[in-house]
């Protein structure tokens, strides 16, 4: 059976994708969301993924190390903010992939149907290519809405913007 390690930005998106791999993979979560903006946002983000995981019994690899400023100054450097965003979490978890043994990586983004999925597609290729460990990859936007009320069912917290400072502002008008 396939070793997936699986990019996690919430537990909103997992839901549906747990939904779609239970009994396909054994699979471990890896959080890794340096634009997660403001703290707050990501420690609600990083909260709810925790009482899913333990909810429904499986590991996440917590990554403590907070980047903001490091993936906030790489996203500026690039053309297109949303690709260099995919680029950076998801060639970090392909390379804790690699480090940990895993076969595959993966990534819940895949889920949403507002991110860009051929984005996410290229950016997670690249990172497979340069780190040496294969992207599982599977359309899981199907399972979108299904996640979305399952993790309503369970009372976890769902988030009303992408995640990072820009799509907050583009949201709400303005960074906090």
């Amino acid at each position: 059976m396939k070793k997936v390690l699986f990019h996690q930005c919430c537990a909103p998106c997992f839901s549906g994708v747990l939904t779609m791999v239970q009994g396909q993979c054994e699979f471990s979560g890896y959080w890794f969301n340096p634009n997660i903006y403001p703290s707050q946002e990501h420690q609600s983000r990083k909260g709810a993924l925790k009482a899913f995981s333990k909810a429904q019994n499986f590991s996440v690899i917590y990554e403590e190390e907070q980047s903001y400023e490091s993936w906030k100054k790489f996203v500026l450097g690039h053309e297109n903010r949303c690709f260099a965003c995919y680029k950076f979490r998801l060639n970090k978890t392909a390379q804790k992939a690699r480090q940990l043994g895993f076969d595959y990586f993966s990534t819940t983004l895949l889920v949403s149907p507002y991110q860009k999925h051929d984005l996410i597609i290229e950016a997670a290729n690249c990172a497979a290519s340069g780190n040496g460990v294969e992207f599982y990859y599977k359309d899981f936007r199907p399972a979108f809405n299904e996640g979305k009320n399952y993790a309503r069912s369970l009372g976890l917290y769902i988030q009303k913007y992408c995640g990072c400072e820009f799509s907050y502002a583009e949201r709400f008008g303005s960074a906090k």
